[in-house]
């Protein structure tokens, strides 16, 4: 084959089209796009283990937690749920080790893990779509719960209140990681110190009510089939450790000298979230009976933004410092969680566009498309699905 010098200009020209070259510059950008199709490289994993185990922790705020803990001890009794909530969040905490383990040892995604684990690339592009499902399912919830605190907070109608709680994480989502770590980090004292403060306030003014919660148990038989109903709502959860996984693959490497600081950052923001996750959802229990005590309706009673006033009436008693006190804490609590689901969602769809069409137009397209997704759920009603949606998405 003759060389270039010997063809002279018959060297073929290739035309490069500007739109591509915008688009490669876009998709190299690591800032924007995270290592969305691949495995995070040693260099990129430049945070502290607190960092990224603080990162992952923030995804535990959504009070979907709540609310799922009322909607079943309503639904199914407080023996039925509680044993339901037990069962599931030692299943969830034991399948979530291995998966939480892998992605900080290897830097590794959803997608390669369930490739690494034997799935195949079909079989982990299934699993991309339905994590997928998992993501903007949680963040049409997340969302519709933003709503109705600023419904609550603002008197803004619920249509309006959907739109604003969707649109506002876009621009916190599209720098990935590196932003996200600095809003967790700055928004969890204040989100610990809300959350907590209800409580600690219901214990002093009203101890008699924990009392009364416990005694509810007496109320109630054990049943199995309650049992496997709740528990189906409850095993929803499992996708929750993907969310987990987006963050802990930036972990820095385990040495010799960091092994032990390394496992508990690992155990504690892999498997461990549902440590929390679990008191949040009998939280919500009780908040649910106390509600009712108060006169609360049972669709009252699963809505996390009443549940929540109730209690800060018990830190500052009825009034618009209430009010206020309920919005914040919900408004920070689902943007620290639907900054998560928001960027989890980004990558699976990543993950599984690029499969299906052998083209990816940037992680951030499907930051816009999951949230696109969200909304449309939103307006069909699906919190007030609540117990339907997880059931059918848990099988």
């Amino acid at each position: 084959m003759p060389t270039p010098s010997v063809m002279g200009d018959a060297r073929p020209v290739q035309k490069i089209i500007k739109v591509r070259r915008d688009y490669n510059r876009w998709v190299a950008d690591e800032t924007l796009e995270d290592y969305a199709l691949r495995f995070t490289p040693r260099h990129f994993r430049k945070w502290s283990m607190f960092r990224v185990a603080n990162t992952a922790w923030g995804a535990v705020s959504f009070l979907a937690l709540e609310a799922i803990g009322a909607s079943i001890t309503l639904s199914y009794g407080l023996s039925s749920a509680l044993w339901a909530i037990l069962a599931v969040s030692v299943l969830l905490f034991l399948t979530g080790l291995p998966i939480a383990y892998q992605a900080a040892r290897n830097g590794l995604d959803m997608d390669l893990i369930a490739r690494g684990a034997g799935f195949g690339y079909l079989g982990s592009t299934i699993t991309s779509l339905i994590y997928a499902g998992f993501t903007f399912i949680f963040l049409a919830l997340e969302s519709a719960i933003m709503a109705q605190a600023l419904e609550l907070w603002a008197g803004l109608p619920r249509w309006l209140g959907y739109l604003i709680s969707v649109i506002v994480i876009i621009p916190l989502v599209t720098h990935g990681v590196t932003l996200l770590s600095r809003l967790q980090l700055w928004t969890q004292p204040l989100w610990l110190v809300l959350g907590i403060a209800p409580f600690i306030a219901i214990a002093i003014k009203d101890p008699q009510s924990f009392h009364q919660f416990a005694m509810l148990r007496d109320g109630d038989a054990f049943s199995w089939a309650a049992f496997g109903a709740a528990s189906t709502v409850v095993a929803a959860l499992i996708g929750q450790i993907g969310e987990q996984v987006d963050f802990l693959r930036f972990m820095p490497e385990r040495t010799r000298d960091n092994r032990v600081r390394w496992w508990l950052a690992v155990v504690a923001a892999g498997p461990g979230w549902i440590v929390p996750g679990a008191i949040k959802m009998l939280a919500g229990a009780f908040l649910a009976s106390l509600a009712i005590r108060h006169g609360a309706t049972a669709g009252q009673a699963v809505e996390p933004t009443h549940l929540y006033r109730l209690g800060f009436e018990y830190v500052a008693g009825p009034g618009s410092l209430a009010v206020l006190l309920t919005g914040v804490f919900v408004v920070v609590s689902q943007i620290k969680i639907n900054v998560t689901n928001a960027y989890a969602g980004s990558l699976a769809w990543s993950n599984f566009f690029a499969r299906l069409t052998r083209s990816h137009p940037g992680r951030v397209v499907w930051l816009v498309f999951n949230v696109i997704i969200a909304l449309l759920l939103m307006t069909l009603g699906v919190f007030e699905a609540l117990e339907r949606v997880l059931g059918l998405y848990s099988h």
